[in-house]
């Protein structure tokens, strides 16, 4: 029997991982990544030194193409109803590994979703028939992300430098079409270039498309309207009010979209 942990590079998986390396033993464990191209270059320093501590078989899979690469392919923009990218680059690619190489009564599969997060479980579990799907962060002892860190630099590794610039996630070098104002608005604030790629690349898709589409929404006297990055950082550099409680956040194994990606 295999053990199978998506490793995604956060630390919710990282604590799952060493729980099941805990429980199994590293033999029988492996750590799946699957890039998508834009990550954080942290992330890959992250990933190489816990893989090693750990001393499990790390396995990295990849689609080969970026998010954006992706909406262009779909003709169409995600958000955070609908995001192709986490389908077709995490988990088509994830699921298409596992198939080939175990049978359902092979392997099990462990996600880093943790105990305030348990409304999240039911979709996987679900979605990953007849393969089993475990969430060890889930289980007591219970312990906050803070904790994860803690635990982490405690046998020497630094935690990613995504965490330290305050995002609430290290996937996607920063970047989430399923974030909100706040986070997008940290990205300019933390990662100016970056910000500024991804505004540019928007635009492109609006351009591509021919339609006023936009990765973000928000909603004025009632009215739900398309909210560009460039929009977005017009404002901030007007001192305009935007939602900065508004954060959303990453679910690439956890959020399975039902509606078509279609404008």
């Amino acid at each position: 029997m295999k053990h199978i942990v998506m490793y995604s590079g956060g630390i919710g998986s990282w604590a799952a991982a060493k729980r099941v390396v805990q429980r199994y033993g590293k033999e029988n464990v492996i750590l799946l990544f699957t890039d998508t191209l834009i990550e954080d270059e942290d992330l890959y320093r992250f990933l190489d030194e816990t893989a090693a501590e750990m001393g499990c078989e790390f396995v990295r899979i990849a689609d080969g193409r970026t998010p954006w690469e992706v909406f262009r392919d779909v003709r169409f923009i995600g958000n955070s109803r609908v995001a192709p990218c986490s389908h077709k680059l995490k988990q088509e690619v994830s699921r298409k590994w596992i198939e080939e190489h175990f049978k359902p009564d092979e392997c099990v599969i462990y996600l880093g979703i943790d105990w305030t997060e348990a409304h999240r479980i039911a979709a996987p579990k679900k979605n990953w028939l007849p393969y089993r799907v475990e969430f060890p962060m889930a289980e007591e002892p219970y312990v906050t992300k803070e904790e994860m860190l803690a635990e982490l630099e405690a046998i020497g590794i630094r935690r990613p430098r995504l965490y330290e610039m305050g995002f609430a996630h290290n996937n996607c070098g920063g970047f989430c079409v399923r974030a909100g104002q706040g986070h997008f608005a940290n990205l300019l604030n933390k990662m100016p270039e970056r910000f500024a790629e991804h505004e540019a690349k928007e635009e492109e898709m609006r351009q591509f498309l021919g339609k006023d589409v936009s990765i973000l929404k928000r909603t004025v006297k009632g009215e739900k309207q398309t909210y560009t990055l460039r929009q977005l950082r017009e404002d901030i550099e007007r001192d305009q009010q935007i939602d900065m409680f508004d954060i959303g956040g990453c679910g690439c194994f956890v959020n399975y979209d039902t509606e078509e990606a279609t404008e």
